[in-house]
């Protein structure tokens, strides 16, 4: 009896021991996986950086202007002016919505009958 009481602690501190070993490896294991993330993270910032420079320096306005101008023939395109936009009040809102009437409304020549 003696010996189990011995042999059982002594079985469960083994146990717990390979337990907190595998732990171990696995808490590293997911370190490094983390740290690749944040790698593979700051490489797609820099790339992003990269590609809106990119899209900045692509639509500089006198860029665009001479694009414009050199295609005039095939795409038509006018420089923008303030006389292309209209105000609000020529913008055509269209008519309130008018519900169904639910009750009847009666005529003048209905009413003195």
């Amino acid at each position: 009896m003696r010996t189990l009481a011995y042999l059982m602690p002594g079985l469960a501190i083994i146990a717990l021991a390979f337990w907190a070993y595998s732990e171990n490896y696995e808490t590293q294991k997911s370190l490094r996986h983390v740290r690749d993330l944040q790698r593979q993270i700051a490489s797609e910032h820099e790339t992003l950086a990269i590609l809106k420079a990119e899209w900045a320096y692509l639509n500089r306005p006198e860029r665009l202007r001479e694009l414009a101008f050199m295609n005039f023939d095939a795409l038509e395109l006018l420089p923008l002016a303030p006389e292309h936009f209209a105000g609000a009040s020529e913008i055509p809102y269209p008519p309130p919505r008018i519900g169904p009437l639910s009750t009847p409304i009666p005529l003048m020549s209905e009413a003195g009958r």
